[in-house]
């Protein structure tokens, strides 16, 4: 695979303990980045996990004020929603030690993201890539960042920002394309729960992408892939 291993996998018989780690072994890649480039990057996604991963990694002893934050992906809300990922790495992420970071959004004042692609883009052009990290989750459903199963249109999207419709079952979003998923030094994606579980070993063997969305950072031999699981 040109070599680049198989995603690592690393079992948690509790969140707290994959927390510690996680954080750990991302600010070791936003120091290295620094060391190496005098900046580091990081994209990040919501969800109930980072409610736990943030605060530890937010108290790791980094060079904050040369480190730039963005998101994997947005719900098209107000910062100041309940829902808004922003608003949640400002209230976890960008506190005490951590607050010092750049942080580069991806929700812009439009009314909706295919109003607000190209000022996302822009933003997205600001930061340094490849990015040094991206942390992701996965839905029960496969998806990552804000990709979805059954909606292939977004696997051949060129740029690094997709638009995503409103539908019944979810907000209007933005997110990360394939490419810019991909355009990164290193990936950890971390699971929860016997469903997701089963999901990620039914991604782990080839198939369609568009089926199966975490397959996009499983099956590919560019970006080094962590996975962390917690039973």
């Amino acid at each position: 695979m040109m070599g680049i291993p198989m995603p690592t996998f690393l079992p948690f018989g509790a969140l707290g303990d994959c927390a510690e780690c996680i954080a750990k072994d991302i600010s070791a890649c936003l120091q290295s980045g620094v060391e190496k480039r005098g900046r580091a990057s990081l994209a990040v996604s919501g969800g109930r996990t980072p409610e736990h991963i943030f605060p530890v990694l937010a108290s790791k002893p980094l060079p904050w004020d040369r480190v730039t934050v963005t998101l994997a992906d947005e719900r098209w809300v107000d910062p100041r929603h309940a829902d808004s990922n922003e608003g949640l790495t400002r209230r976890l992420l960008l506190q005490g030690r951590a607050k010092k970071a750049r942080f580069v959004g991806l929700k812009k004042n439009f009314e909706s993201p295919y109003d607000g692609h190209a000022d996302t883009e822009a933003a997205l052009a600001s930061l340094d890539w490849p990015l040094d990290v991206i942390f992701l989750g996965m839905g029960e459903d496969g998806h990552i960042a804000s990709l979805f199963p059954g909606a292939e249109n977004w696997v051949d999207a060129p740029g690094r920002a997709f638009p995503v419709a409103e539908m019944a079952s979810r907000q209007a979003r933005m997110s990360l394309t394939p490419g810019a998923l991909l355009e990164s030094r290193q990936i950890f994606l971390i699971i929860t729960g016997a469903d997701k579980r089963a999901t990620y070993e039914a991604a782990s063997i080839p198939g369609p992408v568009g089926e199966l969305p975490v397959r996009l950072i499983l099956h590919q031999d560019r970006v080094p892939v962590s996975v962390y699981a917690v039973d």
